[in-house]
């Protein structure tokens, strides 16, 4: 299960509703924030979320609008005497204007917290056990993009009604077969496949920050519980999304309804629309959307 708060939806310019980019995502007791733009830790705190447990930032991409939020976050941790090591993902372009900043700031490898900087190559970038997060590349404009699929494994439960009809009793037997090991009863073996039900349960979230097209996007996307992902503009003005590196709400509506996605959450708002447009314009190519509001929270 994925749980996500969004913390900022706005698109380059915030609003009076609408803070500049961040996302939590919460997943077995792991925390983890997905860009960093300006004011994201007075949003932690409003969206009760606050600050424990949090070390780790993914990041899309560099524009100022995804980052500034993070000297103000450090700040407030270093006052807070945090000793946990923050570790900020990015790709090699958005580390170096990040550290610059820092170094701007503190000097050169200083900073309030402790950090550490990982580089973002295509692939596996996290395997936490209970779920992994993998990360893939996007274009838009000038910068070194990333997306992310957060994944957890389908899991096969044992079915009681067959557990019974074996004889096997309650306890550390069905412990042993639940891990996919047979057990000996006193007159005969159980195997593990006699008494598993079918694999279920699994969730796939895909999170896309900015970008200027879909293409070559789809062999990660295909089969998303939910897809988070920009809207920047609508189809009347798509010359104008061209030239920003944005998508328009059609663009991103038919990309889920062509890859099989559950349920498509629209954000990065330009406040040139009304939400009422945009979700109208998405919503007749795929209905299965919505838009996502400051402090909106989603169960995956």
């Amino acid at each position: 299960m994925f749980a996500l708060t969004f913390l900022g939806t706005s698109a380059s310019v915030p609003s009076a509703e609408r803070n500049h980019p961040a996302l939590l995502v919460e997943a077995a007791g792991k925390r983890v924030l997905i860009d960093c733009g300006e004011g994201t830790q007075r949003q932690l705190l409003r969206s009760g979320a606050g600050f424990r447990r949090l070390d780790r930032i993914l990041l899309t991409h560099a524009h100022l609008d995804h980052v500034l939020g993070i000297p103000g976050l450090f700040s407030t941790l270093g006052l807070r005497q945090t000793s946990d090591v923050m570790t900020i993902h990015g790709g090699e372009g958005t580390l170096d204007i990040v550290i610059r900043m820092l170094a701007g700031l503190w000097g050169a490898g200083r900073a309030p917290i402790a950090v550490e900087f990982a580089p973002l190559t295509a692939g596996q970038v996290i395997d936490a056990g209970e779920f992994t997060i993998d990360c893939f590349p996007v274009r838009h404009r000038d910068t070194d993009s990333f997306g992310f699929v957060f994944q957890s494994p389908a899991r096969r439960r044992l079915r009681p009604d067959r557990l019974m009809a074996l004889g096997v009793p309650d306890g550390p037997l069905r412990g042993e077969l639940a891990a996919g090991r047979p057990v000996v009863l006193a007159d005969r073996t159980v195997d593990p496949e006699d008494v598993l039900g079918p694999p279920s349960g699994g969730r796939k979230l895909v999170v896309i920050g900015d970008t200027e097209t879909t293409e070559g996007l789809s062999q990660y996307v295909a089969g998303a519980n939910v897809m988070v992902i920009e809207a920047t503009f609508l189809d009347r003005d798509a010359p104008t999304a061209r030239s920003y590196g944005h998508l328009t709400a059609a663009e991103a509506a038919f990309f889920a309804a062509t890859n099989n996605v559950g349920q498509l959450v629209l954000t990065h708002m330009s406040g040139r629309y009304e939400d009422e447009e945009i979700l109208a314009e998405a919503a007749k190519i795929f209905p299965s959307t919505r838009i996502a509001a400051d402090f909106d929270r989603i169960v995956v």
